[in-house]
């Protein structure tokens, strides 16, 4: 089954991949590694959770916030890449948690983006990982990902 028909079974759909939004690349590819740039909780411009995990924001709403900035991520790859289907594996995920001072539960935010990995890709979908929180994100999102595939050869 396709990646593609895997997150329709899931009810999701892939957004267009999101432009850039300064002087960057949504992806640059250096050999069979994918390096994508930072992507935020967006879809179709708007801001789909604004604010601080724990004021404002929930872990449970930042677990979905981290899902669409995968689901961003996910376009990326497919822009880049031509299909869903051509990642060999995911190598690693930085995820950035806009939380209040003290907030210690990052990595419960960013199993949002690395489950639904792992429910697309199974094994492949495993990768290492940085969870941390942060003072500010850019337009008040409260998540943002960035993500290391290897593509197949």
């Amino acid at each position: 089954m396709s990646i593609e028909a895997k997150l329709a079974e899931l009810g999701l759909t892939l957004p267009a991949a999101p432009a850039a939004a300064g002087n960057y690349l949504p992806s640059v590819r250096s050999g069979n590694l994918l390096f994508l740039a930072g992507t935020i909780c967006v879809r179709d411009g708007q801001v789909t959770h604004a604010g601080q995990v724990g004021r404002g924001q929930t872990v449970a709403s930042g677990y979905e916030a981290a899902k669409v900035c995968a689901l961003n991520t996910l376009a990326n790859i497919k822009a880049a890449a031509g299909s869903l289907d051509a990642v060999a594996r995911f190598v690693s995920v930085s995820g950035f948690v806009n939380a209040v001072s003290g907030f210690t539960d990052s990595p419960a935010v960013i199993n949002g983006a690395s489950d639904l990995f792992v429910q697309l890709y199974g094994e492949a979908g495993k990768h290492a990982r940085a969870a941390v929180a942060v003072a500010g994100l850019p337009r008040d999102c409260a998540v943002e990902i960035q993500v290391i595939v290897e593509l197949k050869s």
